[in-house]
């Protein structure tokens, strides 16, 4: 059985890097602290991500010289405010993991600038970077796979905390338990292995490695998109809690665009390596002013078994992101393109994004002032009947 979450855990993640335990066991000295950057006021930009590309070559022959490239990442900007919940949506292969790996260095960019509280962390080495690790941590999506199955958990949750210069194993050993009693498990958890918990309690176990070294920045990479549905409710409340106890910001990245509604601020879509629209939650799911991002959420199930919501179905596959078509990268797959007659200015013309008039957010759509209530349901209206009953069943 997974552990109830705690509501009221007491605070006991050290602020800027320094731990609460005596100066004896883990003063700024022994942990390596280097100037690090003040966290800006609620509200401002924490990270500024400006044109980041992240493209990985493709080799072949027998030179193994590079003969394509995939544009995994391909010219992303957003900012991430400090508080708040950034969430990255998109189907699987639209590159939400790679960006979100580059905006940490876990990759390195291939071009691009990421700002993380007033620095370019782009323009520094690893060993000037190091420090920064401890604000900016990462949640994995695998909580089987992130786990060494060799280590006992004092050893996984402590490593990051070693690397970062607390030599004492005591005062990490005390550092770890209260991590874990943060997150809702037991504190003699520590000499257990990975493969003695539960798929939620792993999951747990790394939340509490990401939040021992006190960040203010964590990437959630589909934290609980491996987790059964019962656990998944209990794993985004904690996140939501250790959010509200520490002032916490996260760039979350999930394709399930319920959970998205539920837990976000702000949002992006993503599209074959670009972001397609971003506004709040509100702006996204009442009135979004993109055909992909409509598509999406005509995906979302209805709870209710009265009500038969039809899909909007989009036909074709996805283009590969080592040949991504010219001009609108979505117009190969848009309802909107086919309705309008098939403009060339899709086929010619990369649209950025813009700020839609009287919506608030942003949108990357030539004609996204054609979009209405009234045109998602003539192109529903006229689908065929075998790919509309193929869509509800999906």
């Amino acid at each position: 059985m997974d552990a109830t979450t705690p509501t009221d855990a007491p605070d006991t993640r050290p602020t800027d890097g320094a731990s609460t335990e005596p100066a004896g066991g883990s003063s700024p000295t022994e942990m390596n602290a280097a100037p690090l950057p003040e966290r800006p006021p609620l509200g401002e930009p924490l990270l500024q991500v400006r044109g980041l590309k992240k493209h990985f070559p493709i080799v072949g022959g027998l030179l193994k010289r590079q003969i394509a490239t995939v544009y995994a990442v391909d010219g992303v900007d957003f900012d991430v405010r400090a508080g708040e919940i950034f969430s990255l949506v998109g189907e699987s292969g639209c590159g939400k993991t790679t960006l979100g790996r580059s905006v940490l260095r876990l990759i390195e960019p291939t071009a691009g600038t990421i700002t993380f509280s007033g620095r370019d962390i782009t323009q520094i080495s690893q060993d000037e970077l190091r420090p920064l690790r401890r604000k900016m941590q990462i949640i994995f999506q695998d909580p089987f796979g992130s786990l060494n199955p060799r280590m006992p958990v004092s050893d996984i949750i402590g490593e990051g905390l070693l690397a970062q210069g607390m030599k004492d194993r005591k005062t990490r050993d005390k550092k770890v338990e209260d991590s874990l009693e943060i997150v809702g498990l037991r504190r003699e958890y520590t000499r257990r292995y990975p493969h003695e918990f539960s798929g939620g309690q792993r999951q747990r176990i790394g939340i509490a490695r990401a939040l021992a070294l006190s960040p203010d920045f964590i990437v959630c990479d589909e934290p609980v998109s491996a987790l059964d549905v019962s656990i998944q409710s209990q794993v985004l409340n904690l996140l939501l809690d250790l959010k509200r106890d520490f002032n916490l910001t996260y760039l979350f990245i999930s394709h399930n665009l319920s959970v998205v509604e539920y837990f976000s601020d702000r949002i992006a879509v993503m599209y074959l390596g670009r972001i397609v629209e971003i506004g709040t939650v509100e702006e996204i799911y009442r009135n979004a002013r993109h055909p992909y991002t409509i598509a999406l959420l005509s995906a979302i199930p209805v709870a209710d078994p009265r009500k038969r919501q039809q899909r909007l179905v989009l036909k074709g596959d996805v283009p590969s992101p080592a040949a991504p078509p010219a001009g609108c990268r979505f117009h190969t797959r848009c309802w909107l393109y086919e309705q309008l007659g098939k403009p060339e200015r899709c086929t010619t013309e990369d649209p950025s994004l813009r700020v839609i008039e009287g919506t608030g957010h942003q949108a990357a759509c030539h004609f996204a002032e054609e979009i209405s209530e009234t045109a998602v349901r003539d192109v529903v209206a006229t689908q065929d009947v075998i790919d509309t009953a193929a869509g509800v069943e999906a």
